[in-house]
This record gives C-alpha cells, sequence and structure tokens, in this order.
C-alpha cells in the first residue's frame, strides 16, 4: 500500500469520526429541543459525512464494480462523493434558512 493510499483511508476515517461527531451533536439537539432546523442540519451532515465514506468506497472497490472501462474509476467516486455532498450542503442551508 503507497503513502498516498494511507494518507487518503486516514482522512477519509477523520473525516467519518468529524462528521458523525457533528451529526450525533446536531441530532441529540433536535430531539432535545423539537427544532426541525436542527434535524435538518443533522441530516445535512449526515448526508456529506456517508458522501465522503461511499465515494471512497467506491475508489477502493471500483475495479470490482461494473463500470465503464473507458472512465478511470475515481472519477465514479469522485461523482459520488460530489453529488452527495451537494445534496447534504442543500439540507444544511435549508435548515440555516428555515424558520
Amino acid at each position: 500500500m503507497s503513502h498516498l493510499t494511507i494518507a487518503i483511508a486516514a482522512t477519509k476515517t477523520l473525516t467519518f469520526v468529524f462528521g458523525a461527531t457533528i451529526t450525533y451533536l446536531s441530532w441529540t439537539a433536535y430531539r432535545r429541543t423539537g427544532a426541525a432546523e436542527l434535524r435538518s442540519l443533522a441530516l445535512g451532515f449526515a448526508i456529506v459525512t456517508a458522501g465522503s465514506i461511499l465515494g471512497g468506497g467506491v475508489d477502493l472497490v471500483g475495479d470490482l464494480l461494473p463500470l465503464s472501462p473507458s472512465q478511470p474509476v475515481i472519477l465514479y467516486g469522485v461523482l459520488v462523493q460530489s453529488a452527495l455532498t451537494m445534496l447534504g450542503f442543500g439540507f444544511i442551508t435549508y435548515s440555516l434558512y428555515r424558520e
């Protein structure tokens, strides 16, 4: 395993740990207050965190998936992560504008 692969795995792991912590704290705040804004915030952070993990997973097992041979596997991982990050940030933005 190369140093770059180890660095990517370490940053993905830390992203998961921090994202899961923020999601948990947001969800706990929602359960305590019942504020729908905090529920949307927790959902947004959960989606962003899941996108990071799923994107990394596609990078790692992409060679086993039936993907288009004309595109590098890493592009599929980037697409998954980017799409879920966009969706998660949409929920976070919604939570901040919700009254």
